[in-house]
């Protein structure tokens, strides 16, 4: 009997203590990021694995970190100006664009939907893809970390950085390299539309062959970009 009672008391700590431990390890993840750059993200690690399981041993993504100042001011504008306008504003989720996207997706109307890019940075960066509640609020909770412990400017270099531009392409500076010859710093503003432009499907749709979708997307960001002001929009929130 006493066996017994030992036994459930350390099962009862183990199990008060998983919470706590997962808070810390996830808490540490996040405060490690804010000042060292990562080597790779989740879904860097998702897609090598892929390649790995279908016989490519030699497969590599090409990723190669770069500073924000090393980048363009034009290409955060604009993956601002396509995935999250009021980036600057909000918290980490914006409400009103997920009320948006749920009044739509009701309707059965295909629009962008409500994730912010602190939401995307979390996915991209920690988790992995697919649609599941475990997911999302894993998604949540890491965005909260991100939102709490990283600036705004912290938040959108490893974006920039980190997101995949292309099969394989991450970063803006490897996406730079394949898809116009150049570094990242010398983006134009056509050419950050461009970019931005594929995000929502980077396997499906080309920065190096646009087609219809692409260029009227491209567009249609260079438009928003000025409307928003230049990159003196995010001067307030990601001061150099």
């Amino acid at each position: 009997m006493a066996r017994r009672s030992a036994f459930r008391n350390r099962l009862k700590r183990l199990l008060l203590g998983l919470p706590l431990a997962f808070v810390l390890l996830t808490t540490a993840q996040v405060l490690v990021l804010k000042w060292v750059d990562p080597v790779g993200s989740s879904f860097m690690a998702g897609r090598m694995l892929d390649a790995w399981m279908d016989g490519d041993w030699r497969y590599r993504v090409d990723y190669r970190w770069r500073a924000d100042t090393a980048i363009s001011r034009q290409l955060p504008l604009a993956v601002v100006a396509a995935e999250d306008q009021r980036f600057p504003e909000h918290h980490g989720f914006d409400i009103a664009a997920m009320q948006r996207a749920y009044q739509g997706n009701q309707r059965g109307r295909k629009i962008r939907g409500g994730s912010t890019i602190s939401q995307q940075l979390a996915k991209n960066l920690f988790l992995w893809s697919g649609r599941s509640y475990v997911r999302k609020a894993l998604e949540a909770w890491y965005t909260l970390l991100i939102e709490t412990f990283w600036s705004k400017r912290r938040i959108l270099e490893v974006y920039v950085n980190v997101v995949e531009f292309g099969d394989g392409v991450y970063g803006a500076e490897a996406a730079a390299r394949r898809y116009y010859g150049m570094s990242a710093g010398k983006l134009g503003t056509a050419q950050a539309a461009r970019l931005a432009a594929v995000l929502p499907n980077p396997k499906k749709y080309s920065a190096a062959k646009p087609g219809p979708y692409v260029q009227r997307r491209s567009r249609g960001i260079q438009r928003q970009m000025q409307r928003l002001g230049g990159p003196s929009y995010l001067d307030d929130c990601c001061r150099r």
